[in-house]
């Protein structure tokens, strides 16, 4: 993706390439660069309605810096997303943490703003789009209250216990048995955030928003792409390395 403040002449996303980057809108930047809209947000600008105005407008009502707000974008834009670390290797506690500081982290703050997000593209785009945001808020609704579940279920139960086990003890004194019985209840439930997951992006055509799309609606698709990406990897974890490496504990 070409950064913000790059403007090679082959572009075809951006028709004012002789433009300084501050002076382009919030709303190009945040429609061409997705990665944007979490800084746009974290600093309270609005990318949608209010997405008219210069950046360096935006920046000056807020007191920032544009050329440091257009650096943490690019930021945003380079950073790889792949994680380096040889997780079949490492210590099993170092996996845990790793997946609840990144994948459960992430969730516990995504699900409730896709949620809120996905209300308001309802709420001003039902008259077009109703019958499909409907189906959609339905898919997502229920995922999220079995993920809600899940994550604590792993937290509460099935992480302490592959943390014990790996520390030495025996699965026999565990209220839940073996290790294994727990996790074949996140391997169903694994399976079941996968069938949500397929249905959303059927809904949606491959998260490919409408003509008529406002930025906030891109938005949703754009978040709903990324969970659905970080869901990935987290059950990749969870069911090819995690869970397989438990068991051998045992």
């Amino acid at each position: 993706m070409t950064p913000v403040t790059d403007f090679p002449s082959h572009c075809p996303h951006d028709r004012s390439m002789t433009t300084s980057a501050t002076d382009r809108t919030v709303g190009q930047i945040a429609a061409e660069s997705p990665a944007a809209l979490r800084v746009f947000e974290k600093h309270g600008i609005d990318f949608c309605c209010g997405g008219k105005i210069p950046v360096a407008e935006a920046c000056s009502r807020k007191g920032l810096d544009p050329a440091g707000l257009l650096a943490e974008i690019d930021q945003a834009i380079r950073t790889p997303a792949e994680d380096p670390t040889d997780w079949l290797t490492a210590p099993l506690p170092a996996l845990i943490d790793h997946i609840l500081d990144t994948h459960h982290a992430y969730m516990k703050t995504q699900l409730p703003r896709v949620e809120a997000r996905l209300a308001k593209v309802l709420h001003a785009h039902s008259d077009r789009h109703g019958d499909m945001l409907r189906a959609l808020a339905a898919v997502y609704g229920a995922m999220k209250a079995e993920l809600d579940g899940h994550l604590a279920k792993e937290e509460i139960v099935l992480f302490p216990l592959v943390r014990a086990l790996d520390g030495g003890a025996k699965a026999g004194p565990f209220h839940c048995g073996s290790v294994q019985n727990p996790i074949r209840v996140m391997f169903m439930e694994h399976d079941s955030a996968g069938e949500a997951l397929a249905e959303m992006r059927r809904l949606t055509s491959d998260y490919t928003a409408p003509e008529d799309a406002c930025n906030t609606f891109k938005a949703l698709y754009f978040e709903l792409a990324e969970m659905e990406s970080d869901l990935h990897r987290h059950i990749h974890l969870e069911n090819n390395i995690l869970f397989p490496r438990a068991i051998s504990l045992e």
